[in-house]
């Protein structure tokens, strides 16, 4: 990419007095016509690059120049390489080679303030992160099985846009060609993905809307009121943004949420410390779940 090669220009610069647009071209694999744009555009970002032509000549930035100084001030500095821990911490190869040359430059070491572990404790989902970096970096078509919210198996083949952390699971954002439309995928339900070697033409397509985002679903949302007990404290922390607590210590919680096997099945996992206080109906559906759960273990 372009950024990392006028870093990695400027780094070369600062090592050697001198050094020629062909060396240059050869070690970037780019034409010599490409390296003398990316000295413009040093140049044109304040960088005193210059060329001098004939036998002994090449491209050199002026004496005593010093990065830190001449572009970017002490807070900057630390702006850009925590900016770039934080690319290291999800194992992007390039910024952390990029990581490594600023350091050198800016004379500083980067506290690793940030680390990323996309797989779970299992360690089962480590290698879907790596397939789909690939994929969209490369641009490269991926399929997979999904398991919908419905249950239905599918098989997609997809263009994949970008990776997606949204309300504590991962998402990948994909133009699906067998709908013809953007669509999310919750990497938790994939299966089987196969990172293939057919490459596709970069769409523009992060803003488009999006079919499976939750507004587009037929499910009618419904207001919960529920009582959840002092045991439970720590998961009304870690699942919802609020709750009203009470003398006994439990916690009430209003939610709006569509209404589906996911939310009975999300209630249902806390045990006898919840109780729905609303809606009415919902309690005897709880209730008549619980039944059959029971029914299971009666010898």
């Amino acid at each position: 990419m372009q950024m990392n090669r006028l870093f990695e220009i400027i780094y070369i610069l600062l090592s050697k007095e001198t050094v020629t647009a062909k060396e240059l071209s050869e070690r970037f694999g780019v034409s010599s016509r490409t390296i003398y744009r990316d000295i413009d555009t040093l140049s044109l970002a304040g960088i005193p690059v210059y060329t001098e032509r004939g036998k002994g000549g090449g491209i050199s930035l002026l004496p005593n120049f010093v990065l830190n100084k001449s572009l970017l001030n002490e807070q900057e500095q630390n702006e850009v390489l925590s900016a770039l821990q934080g690319l290291a911490a999800v194992k992007t190869d390039e910024a952390d080679s990029v990581l490594q040359k600023l350091s050198v430059i800016f004379n500083k070491n980067s506290p690793p303030w940030l680390e990323v572990d996309f797989s779970d404790w299992s360690n089962s989902h480590s290698g879907i992160f790596y397939d789909f970096k690939i994929a969209i970096i490369e641009r490269r078509i991926i399929q997979f099985d999904y398991y919908s919210t419905f249950g239905e198996k599918t098989h997609r083949r997809v263009e994949p846009l970008q990776l997606w952390f949204k309300s504590r699971s991962w998402y990948i954002k994909a133009y699906c060609l067998a709908k013809q439309s953007v669509r999310i995928f919750r990497l938790s339900r994939i299966r089987n993905q196969i990172l293939t070697d057919e490459h596709f033409a970069e769409r523009d397509l992060l803003k488009t809307s999006i079919d499976d985002s939750p507004s587009q679903h037929t499910r009618q949302d419904v207001k919960l009121i529920l009582k959840i007990a002092p045991e439970m404290t720590y998961r009304v922390f870690d699942d919802f943004l609020d709750g009203e607590k009470q003398e006994d210590g439990s916690h009430i919680v209003s939610v709006n949420w569509p209404e589906d096997d996911w939310v009975y099945g999300f209630i249902l996992s806390f045990g006898e410390y919840i109780e729905v206080l609303e809606p009415e109906y919902m309690r005897k559906i709880i209730r008549e779940k619980a039944q059959k759960i029971s029914e299971k273990y009666i010898n």
